[in-house]
C-alpha cells in the first residue's frame, strides 16, 4: 500500500457537522472511525467536534487511532474545533482546508452529510477524473441515504454527461468494513500524488 514519508496510511473522511435524522448515520460514523483506527490507519477530517464529524473522530481516538483535523478559522467556533485530536491544524480559508486535507490523504470516503460533504465529494471525484490524483474514493451509503443521488448520476450517464468509467471511480458500499476493504485493495495500485496547491 502506497504511503507518503513515514506517516500511516491516511483516509480523509467527509461527513456532516450534524447527526442527521437517522441514528444509523451516527452508528456508521462511529464504526468507520473505529475500523480506521483498528487497521492502523490515520483519520483525516474537517476538525470539528459536532455532528458526524465529532463522532468519527472520537471513535477513532477511542480505538487508539491517530486523527488529523483541519479547520478554517471562521468555522472553528461554529463547528467547535476538536481540541482532543492528535493534531488540529487551523487554516485561513475553506480552500486551504480542502487542499490540506487532500494532501494528507491516501484515500477519500464520504459519509452522509449536507452541502459541504457533497461539494467535497464531487470536487475530489472531479480531480480524480481529471487525473490530478489516483487515490480511491468511497461512498458509504448508510441506509440508502445516497440512493436518490446515485439514481440521478445514472440519469446523467444516460443523458450523455457522465460515462461508465467516471462512475466506476466511485466505490459504493453500505457496510463500513466492506468499503474499507475495497479502499485497501484499490490503494495497492495508487501511486501518483499531486501538488493540490496547483489545482
Amino acid at each position: 500500500m502506497t504511503t507518503v514519508a513515514t506517516r500511516p496510511f491516511s483516509v480523509c473522511v467527509y461527513c456532516g457537522s450534524r447527526h442527521g435524522s437517522d441514528p444509523a448515520f451516527t452508528e456508521a460514523a462511529r464504526t468507520l472511525g473505529r475500523l480506521i483506527a483498528e487497521r492502523g490507519w490515520r483519520l483525516v477530517y474537517g476538525g470539528g467536534r459536532v455532528g458526524l464529524m465529532g463522532e468519527v473522530a472520537d471513535a477513532a481516538l477511542a480505538a487508539g487511532g491517530s486523527v488529523l483535523g483541519v479547520i478554517p478559522q471562521r468555522l472553528e467556533a461554529r463547528e467547535v474545533g476538536h481540541t482532543g485530536l492528535t493534531e488540529l491544524v487551523v487554516v485561513p480559508t475553506m480552500h486551504a482546508r480542502k487542499q490540506a486535507m487532500a494532501e494528507a490523504a491516501d484515500a477519500f470516503i464520504a459519509l452522509p452529510g449536507g452541502l459541504g460533504t457533497l461539494e467535497e465529494l464531487f470536487e475530489v471525484w472531479t480531480w480524480r477524473h481529471l487525473g490530478y490524483h489516483d487515490q480511491p474514493i468511497g461512498l458509504l451509503n448508510v441506509g440508502g441515504f445516497y440512493d436518490l443521488l446515485l439514481g440521478f448520476l445514472q440519469q446523467t450517464e444516460a443523458s450523455g454527461f457522465v460515462d461508465a468509467g467516471q462512475q466506476a471511480l466511485l466505490q459504493v458500499q453500505a457496510d463500513p468494513q466492506a468499503l474499507l476493504s475495497q479502499i485497501a485493495a484499490a490503494s495497492v495500485i495508487s501511486t501518483r500524488r499531486e501538488d493540490f496547491s496547483r489545482i
